[in-house]
């Protein structure tokens, strides 16, 4: 049974308690607490945009009725209005930042009790519950990619879960635009950072998916990433080294699609068990920097390909690129775009939520400066692959 909270006083809030929302088990229970706040959040922050508006709007009327009617402008009958309908939007503003104040502090109180909570998989990199990690033997519900905020409420992030096994990929996106305060203007620097950003996200993959059952491929035409791939590359959890140059775009897309086709034909003919001997039946994630440097148009449609039939087939795509290096493409790549999940490596207002769809500044969920924790976890994905046998 989920946990229970302690009879509140009187007139009193009941105290929040991780785990206390329904689910079958305490980690369905914890994800859909993690997305009752985020939709508490979202209503909150509506009502008090709401009530804002409203006040602004009964503000405007009462003034124009007042500059309207010429006998307001005799005497001090115009001024004792303007002020009555500035003490009343006063008064409603109030109102609405007390609700607002009050609802914020509940949600807060349940996030300090929630995040210590979350297993590996919901938890930043920064919990302490990383350096108890071992590796899993059942696939997680979910896995969190980074953090949301609204502007009321700076201060409270509420975790961003995307399901597993994924149903769409990713799109990291290196352009400048991705800061919402402009701090990073250095391309270069943004580039690295969305890198950083990707081998942070399938690392993570990595460590939430049980021995065996996840393997990451990675394209780097150029290769100008080998300093963020670093940390996957000696733990030695890729499928192979980095792909460089148009033949290594060209084999290991080959490869991908391959895959596709065999297993999409396996499975529409009925016929699942019949893939060759040794077939590799673990989930795939490609892992695509600096796209399209590299790219010829049979890659490209190989990869289009791959964004749409891959994920039900068992291969992810995520990709590190700005949407202007492939502009002369035109509308050809547009599927392809709306088919990721566009992230960025910067906090940026992007995402929308789906109940009154705020724009919610999102933040990546990245390892902190100078932390060990990523390669201590890869050390131990390293050594479950090893010791796995099929």
């Amino acid at each position: 049974p989920p946990p229970t909270a302690p009879p509140a006083p009187a007139g009193q809030p009941a105290t929040p308690v991780a785990g206390d929302a329904t689910g079958w088990s305490m980690e369905e229970r914890l994800y859909n607490q993690v997305w009752g706040m985020f939709e508490d959040l979202a209503r909150t922050a509506a009502a008090y945009r709401s009530a804002v508006d409203f006040a602004d709007s009964r503000r405007e009327k009462e003034l124009d009725q007042v500059l309207s009617d010429p006998r307001a402008r005799i005497g001090g009958q115009g001024d004792a209005a303007r002020d009555a309908a500035h003490d009343k939007y006063a008064r409603l503003v109030d109102q609405a930042t007390q609700a607002l104040d009050r609802d914020l502090a509940q949600l807060t109180a349940e996030a300090e009790v929630v995040e210590p909570a979350l297993p590996p998989a919901y938890a930043g990199w920064d919990s302490p519950v990383w350096h108890g990690y071992r590796v899993p033997m059942e696939l997680p519900m979910a896995l969190r990619i980074g953090d949301l905020q609204l502007p009321e409420a700076p201060q409270l992030r509420i975790p961003m879960l995307v399901r597993l096994p994924l149903e769409r990929g990713f799109w990291i996106d290196s352009a400048g635009s991705g800061s919402s305060d402009g701090a990073f203007g250095d391309d270069h620097e943004l580039r690295h950072l969305a890198m950083t950003t990707a081998v942070a996200h399938a690392a993570r993959l990595l460590a939430a998916h049980p021995a065996g059952e996840f393997t990451v491929h990675v394209i780097d035409p150029a290769g100008a990433a080998a300093q963020p791939l670093a940390p996957l590359v000696r733990a030695g959890v890729l499928a192979g080294p980095p792909a460089v140059g148009a033949a290594g775009v060209a084999d290991v897309l080959g490869r991908l699609t391959q895959r596709v086709d065999l297993v999409q034909m396996a499975v529409r003919g009925g016929a699942a068990d019949s893939l060759p001997p040794g077939f590799d039946t673990s989930q795939q994630l490609l892992v695509v920097n600096d796209f399209p440097h590299g790219f010829d148009d049979r890659a490209v449609t190989q990869l289009r390909y791959l964004a749409d039939e891959g994920p039900t087939f068992g291969v992810h795509l995520m990709l590190v690129a700005d949407r202007e290096d492939a502009s002369a493409y035109g509308p050809l790549l547009d599927p392809l775009w709306r088919s990721l999940l566009r992230i960025t490596p910067v906090p940026d207002d992007h995402l929308a939520d789906p109940w009154v769809g705020h724009a919610w500044t999102y933040e990546p969920s990245l390892v902190p400066p100078g932390s060990q924790v990523l390669g201590q976890v890869l050390a131990q994905v390293a050594e479950a692959r090893r010791t796995w046998r099929p």
